[in-house]
């Protein structure tokens, strides 16, 4: 198997758990399905090297690292011990169901095939799968965060909107400097860090995890 073929098999994995994150309801399985999707994505920038014969530069090395130590590692553990402190291990109830969703998601997954096949392009993609798995894997988690309920589902969802982001960013590896990576990765981590916090105190003042809750700090 060549470095292409390599490549196209992670941008499909990375479709096809942007489905499975819709499909499944236990929060840890949701939090490993993310870390497993990051570690796909953080080996992309080194195949970008391979793919023109050359070894990988320090720029991609950095990348990737920073991509496994954040992403791959220190959030999903951050994300693991908040659901091991709480009392709700599944979304039980989300504003549309898990067939649903499974069904809206392959829809924005056809409409993002559609779309990338229309849109004009600064430059050679690394693969003709990387826009359409990009623009995928942004319009999901998008919606993961309007129909879940739980925080930690919500803050999934703002993570997978950031994988698609870097995704699509890796078109653009050769001429963004390894600093503005390194810095997205940190607003991340910033990011998440923060609503751990409101997890946190919203289990401490309502005993759960849904955010629909946030409605009742009105009277309070």
């Amino acid at each position: 198997m060549n470095v292409q073929a390599a490549v196209d098999i992670v941008l499909v994995l990375v479709i096809l758990l942007d489905l499975a994150m819709l499909a499944v309801s236990r929060l840890s399985t949701l939090v490993r399905l993310f870390a497993i999707q990051s570690l796909l994505l953080a080996l992309l920038p080194m195949a970008e090297g391979l793919l023109s014969g050359t070894m990988p530069g320090m720029h991609a090395v950095e990348i990737t690292g920073g991509t496994i130590g954040i992403k791959v590692v220190l959030i999903p553990w951050i994300l693991l011990r908040i659901i091991r402190t709480g009392e709700i291990h599944a979304e039980v109830t989300p504003f549309l169901g898990f067939a649903a969703s499974l069904f809206v998601g392959a829809v924005l997954v056809a409409a993002s095939f559609a779309v990338s096949a229309r849109l004009p392009l600064p430059m050679t993609p690394l693969s003709a799968m990387l826009v359409p798995a990009s623009f995928s894997t942004l319009m999901i988690g998008l919606f993961v965060l309007i129909s879940r309920l739980k925080a930690i589902t919500q803050v999934l969802g703002f993570l997978l909107v950031e994988n698609g982001i870097f995704l699509f960013g890796l078109m653009l590896l050769k001429s963004m400097p390894a600093l503005v990576e390194i810095g997205i990765l940190l607003d991340v981590f910033v990011g998440v860090f923060l609503m751990a916090i409101v997890v946190y105190h919203i289990r401490r003042t309502f005993d759960h995890m849904d955010m629909d809750a946030l409605s009742e700090l009105e009277g309070r």
